[in-house]
Order: C-alpha cells, then sequence, then structure tokens
C-alpha cells in the first residue's frame, strides 16, 4: 500500500512538473528566437528540402505561419527532419515545439501519446499505388499481392484491417525509413505501395523514375486527418498554433489573400475588423501582436494560397481541394468564429 502511494505520489510529481515545464513554451520560444518544427525527413507537397536545404511544403508553410504570428517573420523557425517512429518522442521531450508532420489525429494519439491537434490542415485517406504495368484497376484485384508500408503508422494498421475485412491475403514488407519503403517500391520487391494518397500523389510526383508508369487506385480505405500537434500541458501555446490555422481558413473565406490583403484593412464588416486587429482585443488574448492574424496572411498565405502553392493542380502532384474545399464550396474546411 505504503509503495503504491510513493509510486503515484512521484507520478504525480513528474506529470505536474512536465506540465510546468510545458507551460511556458511561448516563452521559450521567444527566449530563442525561433520555432522548433517537427517535419517529415521528406515528402514532396508537405515537408521536402531541396539540395541547399531549404524547406518547401503545406506542413512546413504552418510551421512559418506559427513563426510570423509570434515573431512576424516566416524565417524565424527551424527544421527537425522526422521519421515515423522518431515523431511523438521528439514532441514529447521537448525536442520541437510544434509537430507538422502529416500526422493523422486519432484517439490513442490524443490521450495516451499525450498529444494536441489542431485543425486539420489535410483531409485525406489512404490508397494504394500500382505499377501501370500490372494492369490493376481496383484494390479489390490485390489479393496475394505484396505491399510496401512503413512501419509505426496507422497505414500499417489500416492495411491490415481492409484485407481482412475484404477476405484477401497479401506479403507485407515493413520498413521504418520513408525513403527506404519509396526504394523498395520502386525497385520491385513489392507489387504495391500504400501511404496517404496525397503521399502516394507526392512520391509519384518527386520519387518515380517515370511518373506515368504508377497509377493510384480509386480506392480510399480510410479516414486520415492530418494536423500539426502539440504536447498536452500548455493551452496558451495549443491556442496559438490553432488559431494560426483557422486564420488562414478564414481568410480565405473572408476572400483575404496575400495580395489583396491591405484592401480590407479600413473594412467596416467587425467580423473582418477583429480578424485584422483594427479592433483590438483578438491578438491580447493570445498573448500576440493584434496584427498577428493579418501578418500570417500576408506573409504566408491564405488556406487557398497555402494548398494550390503546394499540392493543388498547377504543382507534380495535381492535387484537387476535394474535402479540403471551404465549407461554403461542399468541403470541410471551417474556422471557428474570431470574436
Amino acid at each position: 500500500m505504503k509503495s503504491g502511494f510513493l509510486a503515484a505520489a512521484a507520478a504525480a510529481v513528474v506529470v505536474s512538473a512536465s506540465v510546468a515545464a510545458g507551460a511556458a513554451t511561448l516563452d521559450t520560444v521567444k527566449q530563442r528566437g525561433f520555432v522548433q518544427c517537427g517535419v517529415n525527413a521528406g515528402l514532396p507537397g508537405f515537408g521536402n528540402p531541396d539540395s541547399a536545404g531549404n524547406w518547401t511544403g503545406l506542413d512546413v508553410d504552418y510551421c512559418r505561419a506559427v513563426a510570423v504570428a509570434i515573431f512576424n517573420d516566416p524565417n524565424k523557425v527551424k527544421f527537425t527532419p522526422l521519421s515515423a517512429q522518431q515523431r511523438f518522442p521528439a514532441i514529447q521531450s521537448g525536442e520541437v515545439d510544434l509537430l507538422s508532420r502529416n500526422t493523422t489525429a486519432t484517439l490513442t494519439r490524443d490521450t495516451s501519446v499525450g498529444l494536441n491537434f489542431a485543425p486539420v490542415t489535410y483531409y485525406d485517406g489512404q490508397g494504394f499505388m500500382v505499377p501501370k504495368k500490372l494492369g490493376v484497376k481496383s484494390a479489390k484485384e490485390l489479393n496475394g499481392a505484396t505491399v510496401c508500408v512503413q512501419s509505426g503508422t496507422t497505414t500499417e494498421l489500416n492495411l491490415a484491417d481492409y484485407f481482412r475485412a475484404n477476405g484477401m491475403s497479401y506479403n507485407p514488407v515493413v520498413i521504418e525509413s520513408n525513403d527506404e519503403v519509396n526504394a523498395a517500391y520502386f525497385a520491385g520487391r513489392c507489387d504495391v505501395l500504400t501511404t496517404d494518397v496525397s503521399g502516394l500523389a507526392g512520391t509519384r510526383a518527386g520519387v518515380a523514375p517515370v511518373p506515368d508508369d504508377h497509377v493510384i487506385l480509386p480506392e480510399v480505405i480510410s479516414k486520415e486527418p492530418l494536423a500539426p500537434a502539440v504536447r498536452h500541458g500548455d493551452d496558451q501555446w495549443f491556442d496559438i498554433v490553432k488559431w494560426t490555422v483557422f486564420a488562414t481558413i478564414q481568410a480565405e473565406e473572408f476572400g483575404i489573400t496575400s495580395k489583396n490583403i491591405d484592401e480590407f484593412t479600413n473594412s467596416k464588416n467587425p467580423d473582418i475588423q477583429r480578424y485584422l486587429g483594427t479592433t483590438p482585443g483578438m491578438g491580447k488574448a493570445l498573448g500576440l501582436d493584434e496584427k498577428w492574424a493579418y501578418n500570417v496572411v500576408k506573409k504566408v498565405g491564405n488556406y487557398g494560397e497555402i494548398f494550390d502553392r503546394n499540392v493543388g493542380p498547377g504543382t507534380a502532384l495535381k492535387l484537387e481541394r476535394g474535402l479540403n474545399a471551404l465549407w461554403t464550396k461542399g468541403g470541410l474546411m471551417y474556422a471557428q468564429p474570431f470574436r
């Protein structure tokens, strides 16, 4: 009984210390002078460095947006490339302040892993890519196939569920590194590559020797709401990340872009006045400058601009908005009120 009490007390001390340490994230970031952001080690369209080490992608832009909200400078951010296995320990330990790495929000990650997920930045689903020469038209034709999949992901679990539910067998090739998974697929070690559809599009566009030699099958077998995440224990930091995402979505709904935002500074619309900080209050509530949302859109863009620049129809990924359209256009992108 005594040992159990002491163990519980010790655990409480650890939790309290963790929460206390986490509660100062904004102060720590300001003192350090930049946001430390965990991103994919290399996924075209979402988080990818060029040969000079310059990072681009939709997830990368949300790291930059948070840096702008705090410092009014999109360059006040440093990127830590993380594998699927590294990402959660990195955010839990404080190695990174923010995880913006094509990560699916799930119940267990929200609870036992200890993450708080910001609003979804890309609604996705798991799919399959196969060489066109196989002549496969549907995932229902994959019985007995060899499938390349990354370990430590919801992808691995969904794959098993899908084949079991459809009474099919498969031979998994499970590899930790995303780069090695892709290399195995393109080397012919497996018949199928499975991950989020956006990831398949990025891999086909940015990694495949001949992109047109590969086809993404029509089935989408899961819900994969991809969202930035922070660790439990710091509500202010969570609010800043959450409302930065909402700011990009709300700007698009208002029709505000990085190019026309100055035309809205004299708007008589009370909602826009609060949003842009001409009527003060929203910035103070977050512990930020009143023009934080203005700065984010001016220097990073609204959600539509971020989407189109990184993954949209005019990019190599050629992704349509689909579920990622605004709610006013039949999609799921919806910002909570700025008031």
